[in-house]
């Protein structure tokens, strides 16, 4: 049976067919293989594909971390653009805030824990975005992570949580060991995942801030019904990986895969 051949061109590699029955490859100079031409269709060659860098958005560029087969951002998202470099909508007023609860507006909406856009970037929380900022179908067909990359399905979350072992055990080898961050006794933490969990609090749907030092949250991109969403948070006193569905016009951190 005839074969059709595949190459990644590489400096320092040749193909030449000195005979003509045979094909001969070359590395360095020194033949590494050889094919009797009757037996090849074809030869076909391609570049490697680039080395994928940190991804970077709205001039930052974020760390990443390969944790089974996925690759998370080691930090949490603190965009204040789309991919495309549109604004995301900053919302610091409480009423504001509520109206996507009280009215069900469904507006994109981000904010900084109080409001303090310098303490919550100098300390890698991030800004809280609510869950119609981070969905295309209600932000306008935008990504809020870098282009390549995505808000995690609840799927994606439980094969990260199946990956460390399950849920009663991933959200300490998630969480970060600083005790500046996280309030005591921060049970379980080793981060040995390199995820860097980290307590960013939330922003409740009246617009008032919660649990910041003591509890981390994460959106999925999965609905609950037409008003909820899935999330998912770790805590300071155990070694949970929790999940939850609450009101998409809660304001929580967000994870790019």
């Amino acid at each position: 049976m005839k074969k059709i051949f595949y190459f990644i061109v590489t400096l320092g590699m040749a193909i030449t067919a000195q005979a003509q029955d045979t094909l001969y490859f070359y590395k360095d100079g020194v033949m590494t293989d050889k094919k009797a031409v009757l037996n090849v269709d074809s030869v076909t060659f391609s570049k490697p594909k680039p080395a994928v860098g940190d991804p970077t958005i709205d001039g930052y560029t974020y760390p990443t971390v390969t944790i089974g087969t996925q690759v998370w951002f080691a930090e949490n998202l603190r965009t204040t653009k789309y991919s495309d470099g549109t604004a995301i909508p900053l919302v610091t007023d409480d009423t504001a805030w509520a109206a996507n609860y009280n009215n069900s507006t469904k507006l994109p909406m981000m904010c900084w824990y109080n409001n303090d856009q310098a303490a919550y970037t100098s300390n890698k929380y991030g800004p809280l975005y609510n869950w119609y900022a981070v969905n295309p179908i209600t932000n306008g067909g935008k990504n809020v992570c870098p282009t390549g990359w995505h808000v995690p399905t609840d799927a994606e979350w439980t094969t990260l949580s199946d990956y460390l072992g399950g849920k009663s055990v991933a959200g300490g080898k998630m969480k970060t060991t600083d005790i500046t961050q996280w309030a005591s006794p921060n049970t379980g933490a080793t981060n040995s995942s390199g995820f860097s969990g980290n307590p960013g609090g939330y922003r409740y749907r009246d617009g008032s801030f919660k649990y910041i030092g003591s509890n981390g949250y994460w959106w999925s991109s999965s609905e609950y019904g037409a008003n909820y969403a899935w999330f998912y948070y770790l805590y300071y006193y155990n070694s949970n990986l929790g999940k939850v569905n609450f009101a998409k016009s809660y304001g929580f951190s967000v994870r790019c895969l």
